[in-house]
């Protein structure tokens, strides 16, 4: 029989509670102890953030219904995330890229074919959020929630207060059995063979496990420091790295998307919860000081000096060479961050330790699949890391030295640069995120909302067969019209 298996968890937060929820769970079966070490003079920040539909997923497996925990963390719906002023070159004030859902099985090729139609020259209709159902429900303002007769899967992720939801996760784990000790880390001690043997408490007290997981945010107390873990920079093709967040009040009618605006030396973003609304400045310290940032985000949000206090959070925009070394796994800030502009943090957080629960136990509690699941999430932080510099690189924009030095910068990996080719030589995009194996992480139909969004297409053929909205408009329109009369509006559901 299996001895009784300590895992230590440094740093609570969102990330740190998720990996506690996840593993207690999985192993609630096993001789598996989970503790939990946070300290209290280490807040979570606590600013409006979003999801992707992975995290419905999360609340599922665990058992968490909806009406729980949305409630608890002041949560709404997310189905899309509009850009706004990208790409003015191109003509395109804004697009969408909605999250995709069953329903878009029947649709999806229309949009694919009408993109490959404009790269050919045709002026055929572009735009994501006409071919995508949660599109529809974003313009509409409608929940996806829908009746137990709709017999189709509806994707969506949520807008959430993320302090909240820490604490609230913190509640669930210690019903699986999770032990929470606060205190602060003085000394990460290890034995001779270099693995962690345990965590020397400020108090005196001494924190013992078999496996460590670091959540202890960009310092990396475990992996960077103690282990000595050296960390990778996105810095040469993403150039933010700090924000400037400030609420206001809530929106009179709550969208379910997220707005991205791209303002002089970064995005503004707007994310709608039930009791404020969550804005932040995502800048370039190097392109703007914070003062300005600060200033440019009130002007953006019709806001004077004295209206609210402006926050400053600084970003380490990267990932650690290892996920995993030795007897540590290092998860959220403290294993890489990805600027948040396509809200995929908590993704890789839960995706991380899904992965990591399952090789870890394929390997009866041991390292023997590590550098499997190392070159697993190298990747997808790689790839997640190509999608967003592509926002940055088509950018069409040409009012700052910013986004002039972003759409100049030829600091692009290899995959990225196959796919723009292929695009841009007119050629099958699908057949190219097939053969690099990319739709585990941007499927084709994201690379035709960002692309299409960005307008990155030729100019118009001289001569027009006249093909007009061929493949959408009436059939379309008719379909999604009924496919939204199954949907209510997201405050009549919120408020039910």
């Amino acid at each position: 029989m299996m001895r009784l298996h300590n895992i230590v968890i440094a740093g609570g937060g969102t990330a740190g509670w998720m990996a506690a929820n996840l593993i207690a769970h999985a192993w609630r079966d096993k001789p598996v102890s989970v503790t939990l070490v946070e300290s209290a003079d280490i807040p979570t920040v606590g600013v409006g953030e979003g999801s992707t539909p992975t995290l419905k997923r999360f609340f599922s497996d665990l058992g968490i219904a909806e009406q729980d925990w949305m409630p608890a963390c002041n949560a709404t719906y997310k189905v899309n995330i509009r850009f706004r002023n990208w790409s003015p070159g191109s003509g395109i004030k804004e697009y969408s890229h909605p999250f995709i859902s069953q329903p878009d099985t029947f649709t999806e090729r229309a949009f694919h074919v009408n993109c490959h139609t404009r790269r050919l020259g045709l002026d055929v209709n572009t735009q994501p959020d006409d071919f995508l159902l949660n599109g529809w429900l974003a313009k509409a303002h409608r929940a996806p929630k829908t009746p137990p007769n709709f017999p189709f899967r509806i994707e969506y992720g949520y807008h959430f207060d993320s302090a909240l939801l820490g604490r609230f996760l913190t509640k669930h784990a210690t019903t699986l059995g999770v032990m929470r000790k606060e205190g602060n880390i003085a000394q990460v001690l290890k034995h001779a063979n270099g693995d962690i043997r345990g965590l020397q408490m400020a108090d005196g007290s001494f924190v013992e496990g078999d496996f460590f997981i670091d959540c202890t945010g960009f310092r990396s107390l475990l992996l960077q420091q103690a282990l000595e873990v050296g960390f990778t920079s996105f810095s040469d093709n993403l150039f933010n790295d700090s924000a400037v967040v400030l609420p206001t009040p809530a929106a009179g009618q709550l969208p379910v998307e997220t707005v991205s605006t791209a303002l002089s030396a970064g995005w503004a973003w707007s994310i709608p919860l039930s009791h404020r609304t969550g804005n932040g400045y995502v800048f370039s310290s190097a392109h703007i000081s914070h003062d300005q940032a600060e200033t440019e985000l009130r002007q953006h949000l019709g806001l004077a000096d004295n209206d609210g206090e402006a926050r400053f959070l600084s970003m380490k925009v990267g990932q650690a060479h290892k996920h995993w070394h030795r007897n540590c796994l290092a998860l959220g800030l403290a294993q890489g961050f990805i600027e948040p502009l396509e809200a995929t943090a908590l993704h890789l957080v839960q995706l991380s330790t899904e992965f990591f629960i399952e090789h870890y136990e394929k390997g009866h509690f041991g390292s023997a699949h590590q550098d499997t699941f190392n070159a697993h999430i190298s990747e997808r932080f790689n790839r997640v890391r190509d999608y967003i510099v592509a926002h940055y690189k088509l950018n069409t924009r040409d009012d700052t030295d910013y986004w002039r030095e972003n759409r100049n910068n030829m600091a692009l990996s290899e995959s990225l640069l196959q796919l723009l080719d292929v695009w841009y030589r007119k050629g099958d995009l699908p057949a190219e995120i097939q053969r690099q194996n990319l739709h585990h992480h941007f499927g084709t139909t994201s690379w035709h909302c960002l692309l299409a969004g960005y307008g990155c297409f030729p100019p118009l053929a001289k001569n027009q067969p006249g093909l007009g909205d061929l493949f959408v408009e009436k059939d379309l329109d008719a379909f999604f019209r009924g496919c939204l009369l199954n949907f209510p509006t997201q405050q009549d559901y919120l408020q039910r």
